[in-house]
C-alpha cells in the first residue's frame, strides 16, 4: 500500500494534468501497467509457467503498455500516457525515471542473457524513442523524442537523432524534477548544415575575390619560349584528333 501511495504522489509530481487521487487511480494506464507488472514480476520470480506472461498480456490489453515480467523496475518510475510502450525481459529501469508514450526498450540479440537496456536513476526518455541492446544510459540523462539509441551514454547526457548522438552536459546544468524541454534539445543536423553553409559562403567570397583580381600571365619555364610551348600544345591537339579518328571505325563495329 505504501508503494501505491508513493506511485500516486509521484504521478502528481510529474504530471501537471493530474486533478486528484481518484482520477490518478482510475485513469492513469502507466500506473496500472506498473501495478500489474509487480504482480507478474512476483509470479516470474516464483518460476511459475505461463501465468506471469498471461498477467502481462492482460495488462497490455488494458493499458496498451507491454512490460515483460522479467524487467526490473526501481522506485517512483512513471510512465506518462504510455500507449505503445514496450519494455523487454532484461531491461533495468532505475529510480525516478520518466518514460513517455511509444518508447521501446528492446533487444538486438537472440541469445539469452542481458540483451536489453539499463536506465540509471533520473533518466527521461521522450516519446517514440527507441533504446536498443545491452547498453546503459547514465543517470540524469535525457533521450530526445524519436531518437534511436544503440550506444551507452555517460551521466548528464542529452541524446538525440538517428542514430542517437551523445552530448555531454555539465553537472551544474542539472535541473530539479524531470524537465525534458523538447524545444531546447540540440539539433545536430541543423548545426552541421549551418557549418556547411558557412563554409560555402567563405568559398563564394574567395572565388569572388579571385575573379576580380587582374590576370597575370605566368612566365614560361626556364629554357622554353612561348612559341615552343604553343607548338607543343598544338602537337598534342593533333595527336588527340588522330586518335579519335582511328577510334571511330572501331566504335562502328569494324574488326568484329
Amino acid at each position: 500500500m505504501l508503494r501505491i501511495l508513493e506511485d500516486i504522489r509521484n504521478a502528481q509530481r510529474n504530471d501537471p494534468a493530474a486533478r486528484g487521487i481518484l482520477e490518478i487511480v482510475l485513469c492513469y494506464p502507466g500506473l496500472h501497467a506498473i501495478w500489474f507488472h509487480r504482480i507478474a514480476r512476483a509470479l516470474w520470480r516464483l518460476r511459475l509457467p505461463v501465468l506471469p506472461r498471461f498477467v502481462s498480456h492482460v495488462a497490455r490489453f488494458l493499458t496498451g503498455i507491454e512490460i515483460h515480467p522479467g524487467a526490473t523496475f526501481g522506485r517512483r518510475v512513471f510512465i506518462d500516457h504510455g500507449m505503445g510502450t514496450v519494455i523487454g525481459e532484461t531491461a533495468v529501469i532505475g529510480d525516478d525515471c520518466l518514460i513517455y508514450q511509444g518508447v521501446t526498450l528492446g533487444g538486438t540479440s537472440l541469445t539469452r542473457g542481458k540483451r536489453h537496456p539499463t536506465l540509471e536513476e533520473h533518466v527521461v526518455v521522450g516519446s517514440g524513442a527507441k533504446i536498443l541492446g545491452n547498453i546503459t544510459i547514465g543517470h540524469h540523462s535525457r533521450v530526445g523524442s524519436g531518437s534511436v539509441v544503440i550506444k551507452s551514454s555517460p551521466p548528464h547526457s542529452t541524446i538525440v537523432g538517428i542514430p542517437g548522438r551523445i552530448i555531454e552536459e555539465k553537472k551544474d546544468t542539472e535541473v530539479t524534477g524531470h524537465e525534458l524541454d523538447h524545444n531546447r534539445l540540440p539539433d545536430l543536423t541543423a548545426k552541421a548544415i549551418a557549418a556547411l553553409h558557412e563554409q560555402v559562403q567563405d568559398l563564394a567570397r574567395e572565388i569572388a575575390d579571385i575573379r576580380h583580381r587582374p590576370v597575370v600571365a605566368a612566365p614560361p619555364p626556364p629554357g622554353l619560349t612561348l612559341d615552343e610551348i604553343e607548338g607543343a600544345f598544338r602537337a598534342l591537339d593533333r595527336s588527340a584528333k588522330d586518335a579519335s579518328e582511328r577510334a571511330e571505325p572501331l566504335n562502328d563495329g569494324a574488326g568484329i
